[in-house]
């Protein structure tokens, strides 16, 4: 069992940037598979990024050289680091673990996915 609570989101002009943190407790952290999922009002929820066990992160095209998901086996968190934030970014991000691999097939795969967190919300503004 995994259990996930996201911390960091806000509110932020565009061109701004934000860090966004899930802490997770359970066995076997540094075996799962981590992602951010993102989800806007009346949008399907869609992946950001995706970090395997053994460290291959992968991008949604979306967020390709402005986003950085980082993963800490030791202190059991999960990290988005996001720059050049635009206003289309905004939505409730999510964190989820998987026990399966996940690789970029991940991004689009939710249903993979067995814990997830509450969601923290991200506001960008032109």
């Amino acid at each position: 069992q995994v259990q996930l609570v996201e911390s960091g989101g806000g509110s932020v002009q565009a061109g701004g940037s934000l860090r966004l943190s899930c802490a997770a407790s359970g066995d076997r952290y540094h075996s799962y598979c981590m992602a951010w999922f993102r989800q806007a009002p009346g949008k399907e929820r869609e992946g950001v990024a995706v970090i395997d066990s053994d460290g291959t992160a992968n991008y949604a095209d979306s967020v390709k050289g402005r986003f950085t998901i980082s993963k800490d086996n030791a202190k059991k968190t999960l990290s988005l680091q996001m720059t050049s934030l635009k206003p289309e970014d905004s939505a409730m991000y999510y964190c989820a673990a998987s026990g399966a691999y996940c690789g970029f097939q991940g991004l689009t795969r939710a249903i993979q996915f067995d814990y997830w967190g509450q969601g923290t919300q991200v506001a960008v503004s032109a």
